[in-house]
C-alpha cells in the first residue's frame, strides 16, 4: 500500500500531530501548516485535510491530491458553496457535542428560570428578598433537529420531568422525545412549546425558518435557543420579538455574521444573551479519535463516518 500525507490546518496542530502520531496510523505521513505561508507550500502534496473549513476553503483548488477532507468541526458551510469544488470525500465531526450542548442549554435555562443573575445583584446589595419561580416539570421544551445533539438535550429535558417535542425532516420517533413532526407542523408546536431550541444545520430549507411569521406563533415569554446555525434565524425579526413580547428571552450562540459586529443592535437587547460560538467547542482527544477511526475506514474502502451529502448540505 502506497503512503498517503495527510496535512493539519487548524488552530490545534500541535495537539492533533501528537495524538496521531501516538496511534501509529498505518502509512501515513503527517505535515502540519501553522500558517498561511506553510499551508500554500505543502498543499500540493497532502491526500487528506484534517482541517477547520475556513481554513481549507482558499486552498482548495491547489489541493491536486486531495480525496479526503476531514473536518475539525461540525460546520462545513463554507465548503458547500456552489464555487467550491466537490470530487473529494468531505466529513464533519458527529455524536460529541450533545454533552456539551446539553450543558450550555440547560446552564442557561436554569439560571434564567431560578434567576440566578438576579440573586448575584441582590448579593452585592446585601439584599434578602426572594422572587417566585417555575420548576422546568411540566414545561414543554421543542428541539428542532432530532440527531445526536437533539437527542442528548431531550433525554436532559426529561431527566427535569419536561415534555419533549421534536421537528425533524423525515417525522420519525426518536429515543427521548415524547412526539416528533415534520416542519409543517412546527407553528402549531411553537404555541405549545416553553423552550425552543434549534440545533438546525444550514441548508436551504432551513435559511430564515425563524421569521416575524414564526415567532408570532410562540407562547408569550417563551425562551428561545439558536445552537446551530445562525442563518436559520432572521435577526431583525428575532429583535422585534423580543422588544415586542412574542419571546420572553432568547439565548444566541451562532449569528449570520461572526464575529457579531459591534454595531449590531443585539448587542443591546437586555433579553437577549449573546455567546461567542462556544456552546460546544472541538476538542482534539475528541477530533483525533473521529479522524483515527475514519482513517481505517478509509484505507479499508469503508463508508466513512459524519460522511456530507454535498447536495443536502449535512
Amino acid at each position: 500500500m502506497s503512503q498517503r500525507t495527510l496535512l493539519l490546518l487548524s488552530q490545534d496542530n500541535h495537539h492533533y500531530e501528537r495524538l496521531l502520531k501516538a496511534a501509529n496510523l498505518p502509512h501515513l505521513r503527517i505535515l502540519r501548516a501553522d500558517n498561511q505561508g506553510e499551508a500554500e507550500k505543502l498543499i500540493g502534496d497532502a491526500h487528506i485535510l484534517m482541517a477547520e473549513p475556513a481554513r481549507a476553503k482558499p486552498l482548495l483548488a491547489k489541493a491536486g491530491r486531495l480525496s479526503w477532507l476531514q473536518s475539525t468541526y461540525a460546520g462545513v458551510d463554507v465548503l458547500l458553496d456552489a464555487s467550491c469544488r466537490r470530487d473529494y470525500l468531505l466529513t464533519n465531526v458527529r455524536g460529541i457535542f450533545g454533552p456539551l450542548m446539553s450543558e450550555y442549554v440547560f446552564g442557561h435555562l436554569l439560571s434564567l428560570t431560578r434567576q440566578l443573575p438576579l440573586y448575584r445583584d441582590q448579593q452585592q446589595q446585601k439584599l434578602w428578598q426572594s422572587h417566585p419561580y417555575q420548576g422546568l416539570r411540566g414545561k414543554t421544551l421543542l428541539l428542532l433537529g432530532t440527531g445526536s445533539i437533539g437527542q442528548h438535550i431531550a433525554h436532559t429535558g426529561k431527566h427535569f420531568g419536561m415534555r419533549v417535542l421534536g421537528i425533524s425532516h423525515s417525522g420519525h420517533e426518536c429515543a427521548g422525545f415524547d412526539q416528533v413532526y415534520q416542519l409543517p407542523a412546527l407553528n402549531k408546536m411553537l404555541a405549545q412549546a416553553d423552550v425552543i431550541v434549534s440545533v438546525l444545520p444550514s441548508t436551504r430549507e432551513t435559511r430564515h425558518l425563524f421569521t416575524a411569521d414564526r415567532f408570532n406563533h410562540c407562547k408569550p415569554g417563551a425562551i428561545f435557543f439558536n445552537v446551530g446555525r445562525g442563518s436559520a434565524v432572521h435577526e431583525g425579526d428575532l429583535l422585534a420579538a423580543l422588544r415586542g413580547g412574542q419571546l420572553g428571552t432568547a439565548v444566541l450562540d451562532v449569528f449570520e455574521q461572526e464575529p457579531l459586529p459591534a454595531d449590531s443592535p443585539l448587542w443591546r437587547q437586555p433579553n437577549l444573551i449573546i455567546t461567542p460560538h462556544n456552546s460546544a467547542y472541538s476538542f482534539p482527544e475528541d477530533v483525533a479519535q473521529i479522524f483515527i477511526r475514519n482513517y481505517i475506514r478509509f484505507i479499508d474502502g469503508q463508508q466513512l463516518d459524519g460522511r456530507i451529502d454535498f447536495d443536502k448540505g449535512y
